[in-house]
């Protein structure tokens, strides 16, 4: 009976590790292609109207700056309709938005709760206004500043056939703490390593709930029917089921304010997580399954992409099974993979895990400041094991959304 649990137990260890090295090489794999940045063709004569989406939940403190980055786009402004969500406010912020002027304030009381919510009301809203003619919608966050060029960007790309675009997200304050250090160099990382990589292999990218823009028709076609706790996620992922990919504009930014105390990281993670999740668990299978009908990879890829939590659960498992045998006078288990790698292999491949995402800051031109804060990084990455873990257990409830509170007024001027 020993013998057989032995066996099913190092099995199970083998498989574990099997996946984990066979994910990560991928990710190191799929990343080497954002190394470099290829320039590319633009068309910036504006010729696409836009409806410029902001949603905002007790965001006063913010708004002001906010609503100057868009009045200030190098667009003309007869193109583009600025449109705020007073989602649910229990403050100013309707009234702080009216009096910037040249604004459509919205309000919604609903029991619904949660950005996904606030955007499928706002878009009925809007389909109903016959008399405007837009060609894109762009999706904001409320404490978001943004790059004066971001609708040139986004005019060019959707001249180029682009349906759902993502733009740059950027950290307005990542000097406030090491945790806004942490989110900055995960930013900064992903960015060139996930996002550019994927767009330059032609695969596709992820929508990241700001700074995305959405063509006009498309949404009227698919409707957006995204209310989960990730719902630019979950919508990346219907776009997907249809063949529609998202593509990527790396020379436009929204700054978005990050939380600063690990008690807010907690919360705003933990509602990433159980909605990641959800999206996975609802979507995952039939990707694979859609990949494998049609032979495309991106469909694979994005199933991988949404595997991530799986991932970090069976590190999570690895590590624990490792810091138990470590305890024990003998063995408890022997793996074949870890038996047939050499000591210094796993030194190394630790290293790498640990110095690799530095290589984003340095591609990305990160303020010296970041590498002095990067010692601490490796602790908010040890964290996203209890945050998925508990994002696991509370996955089945999409309702309970956290409202992150953003105080961080910053000029666009001062950053460009």
């Amino acid at each position: 009976m020993e013998g057989i649990f032995f066996n099913i137990f190092t099995t199970l260890v083998t498989i574990s590790e099997a996946i984990i090295l066979t994910v990560l090489v991928y990710y190191y794999f799929i990343s080497s292609f954002g190394w470099r940045k290829h320039q590319e063709e633009k068309d910036y004569v504006p010729t696409k109207r836009f409806a410029l989406i902001t949603a905002a939940h007790n965001e006063e403190a913010v708004i002001p700056f906010h609503l100057e980055s868009l009045k200030k786009l190098n667009y003309p402004r007869e193109m583009f309709d600025i449109y705020v969500i007073a989602d649910n406010c229990t403050d100013n912020t309707a009234m702080v938005a009216r009096q910037e002027g040249d604004v459509n304030v919205f309000q919604r009381f609903s029991k619904k709760r949660g950005k996904g919510f606030a955007l499928e009301w706002m878009l009925a809203e809007l389909f109903k206004m016959e008399e405007k003619k837009y060609d894109a919608i762009c999706v904001f966050d409320a404490d978001n500043v943004i790059s004066s060029n971001f609708l040139l960007e986004m005019n060019s790309k959707l001249k180029q056939g682009h349906k759902s675009i993502q733009g740059y997200l950027d950290t307005k304050n990542p000097n406030d703490s090491w945790v806004t250090a942490s989110y900055a160099t995960a930013y900064w990382s992903m960015n060139r390593m996930w996002q550019l990589a994927r767009y330059n292999l032609g695969i596709s990218n992820a929508l990241g709930g700001t700074g995305m823009c959405i063509d006009y028709q498309l949404l009227k076609e698919h409707g957006w029917g995204a209310t989960c706790l990730t719902e630019d996620l979950e919508f990346t992922m219907k776009l997907l089921m249809s063949g529609i990919k998202t593509a990527w504009a790396h020379d436009c930014k929204v700054y978005d304010e990050k939380p600063v105390y690990f008690s807010q990281t907690w919360k705003q993670r933990t509602r990433w997580l159980q909605g990641h999740w959800d999206v996975a668990l609802r979507y995952m299978v039939p990707l694979i399954k859609k990949g494998i009908k049609e032979k495309k990879w991106y469909p694979i890829d994005a199933a991988i992409y949404l595997f991530q939590p799986f991932l970090i659960m069976t590190m999570f498992f690895n590590i624990l099974i490792s810091i138990v045998a470590t305890l024990l006078p003998e063995p408890i288990y022997a793996s074949p993979i870890t038996a047939m790698m050499p000591g210094w292999f796993w030194v190394l491949f630790g290293v790498l895990g640990y110095s690799y995402p530095m290589l984003g800051l340095i591609l990305e031109g990160a303020p010296k400041r970041a590498y002095l804060y990067y010692v601490t990084y490796p602790i908010y990455g040890l964290t996203w094991f209890p945050v998925t873990l508990v994002g696991l257990f509370k996955h089945g409830n999409q309702s309970e959304w956290a409202h992150t509170v953003h105080s961080r007024g910053i000029s666009i001027t001062s950053l460009e």
